[in-house]
């Protein structure tokens, strides 16, 4: 029988099942116990210190317990709490990018991906570094600076060299004032040596969705293909960051298993990495299964009401502070909308998740991995974005400073990271405005810099930052950053 270890590097043993169960069982016991409640809500509370905000993060088994509670006045605490920590780490930020997917051959046999090998009806395809770049001049039309790239498994078709090949084409397009500045990559696991030329190659971050902690239902969803293999899969992350990738994303496919046992599994797969490589994961993703070609969603009887999801997203707020979170374009306008304040600080816009989909005047559907729920244009979002107090951030400055990893998380947990990038992000905004946005955007986007610069508190930080977006403003001068 495997023993908990949060140090090991054997994923039975970081993510055990014994573990969990006793987590569940804990929390279920607690979750009207006020007093642990309460303690386990000022541990979790953003606090001010000489150096700054700090925040203590959660572990698995207490943030479960507030997964658990069902106390109105104690889950509308929660959703208090995860919003006072979205803002004194992310401000009022919200990061934009899209993906784009690059081939959909695949090997593995999911069931609840369309891309599996037996679907004979859906149609393959596979970009040439001619139509990669043309998506790439596409999405940058429409204002993009990030992306996530996305391939199906398969050694044959979609080999290493290929990806990479992909990720120079997307760095070396410079259309107009358009020019992808980070390229994130969502692709099957690998070996340390593919991840080690995936670095070298500029990735930012390495994203990786367990898609569920359960290993028996893990072996049931994922009969046959490389992807079978549970223990490979969950300690990815591990080969990724001995290959040099320092920032690696989390996420589970909310629907395939009880909810409960995966927000405990992805907690502490957070810990592990915190515990093993000093540093937890940059981003957590929240996908919920959604319908697709060949797939129905209610086959998996495990889905989530939309009150539970976003609960359970406020509570991966408050275990771990600091970790970025996405949310994509599988969620309607309505549920984004909700979250945003819980603790999310990425989102897609304009997404197409079909191969080749950006180049296409009308939305394809014959390759889409799954069914867009929120199909508004970029600009929409933006907007939509900036009405409800946010700011939309093209930034990419820390990963092209170098602040990454450890460097980017010690930015963070001292609240420092806001002094440059509350500007970055005004300054992004500032090109996306001049570049591409409609009339009414602009307006809207420019009366929000002029009221979010006097925010900045550093003078010098604020006059170099005016002065930058009155160049962006005059000129074709881009890319400033702080």
């Amino acid at each position: 029988m495997a023993v908990y270890n949060p140090k090991s590097l054997r994923a039975e043993e970081f993510i055990n099942d014994g573990e969990i169960l006793e987590t569940l069982e804990y929390a279920e016991k607690n979750k009207n116990n006020i007093e642990l409640i309460d303690e386990i809500l000022n541990k979790a509370r953003p606090q001010k210190t000489e150096s700054g905000t700090v925040c203590k993060g959660l572990t698995h088994r207490e943030a479960s317990v507030l997964l658990a509670c069902d106390i109105p006045e104690k889950v509308e605490e929660i959703y208090r709490i995860a919003e006072e920590i979205k803002l004194s780490f992310y401000g009022n930020r919200i990061v934009m990018f899209a993906p784009l997917y690059l081939s959909n051959y695949c090997v593995n046999g999911c069931l609840y991906c369309p891309y599996h090998l037996k679907n004979k009806h859906i149609a393959r395809k596979k970009l040439t570094q001619e139509e990669v770049r043309q998506e790439v001049i596409a999405l940058q039309d429409m204002g993009h600076k990030r992306l996530a790239i996305e391939a199906g498994e398969d050694p044959v078709n979609n080999p290493i060299e290929y990806i990479l090949d992909c990720i120079q084409t997307i760095y070396s397009v410079n259309h107009k004032n358009g020019a992808i500045r980070r390229v994130n990559v969502n692709i099957a696991a690998t070996t340390v040596e593919n991840y080690r030329k995936l670095k070298e190659a500029g990735i930012g971050t390495y994203i990786l969705f367990q898609e569920t902690y359960h290993k028996e239902s893990y072996l049931k969803l994922h009969p046959t293909g490389p992807k079978h293999d549970y223990d490979y899969h969950t300690e990815a992350m591990d080969r990724a960051m001995e290959g040099g990738i320092d920032d690696v994303g989390l996420g589970v496919l909310f629907g395939l298993e009880l909810y409960k046992y995966e927000f405990a599994g992805l907690i502490m797969h957070a810990e592990h990495l915190e515990a093993v490589h000093g540093v937890g994961p940059h981003t957590i993703s929240v996908p919920r299964v959604k319908h697709a070609d060949d797939i129905d969603p209610d086959v998996f009887d495990n889905s989530i009401p939309d009150e539970m999801f976003e609960k359970i997203i406020a509570c991966i707020r408050l275990a771990v502070p600091y970790t970025g979170m996405i949310i994509s374009t599988r969620e309607s306008e309505e549920v984004r909308g909700k979250v945003l304040n819980l603790g999310i600080s990425q989102i897609s816009g304009a997404s197409r998740t079909s191969v080749g989909g950006y180049t296409e005047e009308e939305r394809p559907h014959d390759s889409e991995q799954f069914d867009v729920s929120d199909q508004r244009t970029l600009d929409e979002v933006v907007r939509w974005l900036m009405e409800n107090g946010h700011i939309p951030s093209f930034c990419t400055a820390c990963y092209r400073e170098g602040r990454t990893g450890d460097r980017f998380m010690s930015l963070c947990k001292n609240g420092q990271i806001l002094n440059c990038c509350h500007p970055n992000a005004l300054m992004t905004l500032t090109e996306y405005l001049v570049d591409y946005a409609s009339e009414e955007t602009k307006k809207i986007g420019f009366e929000l810099i002029g009221k979010e610069l006097t925010k900045i508190p550093k003078d010098k930080v604020r006059e170099i930052a005016v002065q930058n977006i009155e160049d962006i403003k005059a000129s074709n001068r881009r890319d400033f950053r702080f």
